[in-house]
């Protein structure tokens, strides 16, 4: 390993830890919002993946087809909640220049 700086290689180890730090500390600040059925259900998801509001159309209570409200429920809450994993892995790709993905422990 002739050529290799331990210290600096622990120096820049450590850089991009704080560097994730500060972007796993920036998702907490994201907020998505996506809609089904048209903007019949609307929901929003913070950074942490937390559903934080569900908003629901009154004309999309239907007694006889609970079943599409749950859909529409279901699809909203899973459309935010990609928009918050595509915001974190564009995040972490600029810290660790791609990377990021599949580091045992990184959480997104």
């Amino acid at each position: 390993m002739a050529g290799i700086n331990m210290n600096q290689l622990m120096k820049q180890a450590q850089q991009m830890q704080q560097k994730l730090a500060e972007a796993q500390e920036s998702m907490s600040e994201v907020t998505v919002d996506a809609s089904a059925g048209g903007g019949m259900v609307k929901v929003t998801v913070d950074g942490a993946m937390q559903l934080k509001s569900v908003t629901i159309d009154p004309d999309a209570l239907d007694p006889e087809d609970v079943e599409m409200l749950q859909d529409m429920i279901v699809a909203a809450v899973n459309e935010a909640c990609r928009g918050v994993a595509e915001i974190a892995n564009k995040r972490m790709s600029a810290v660790t220049g791609g990377m990021g993905a599949g580091i045992p422990g990184m959480p997104f």
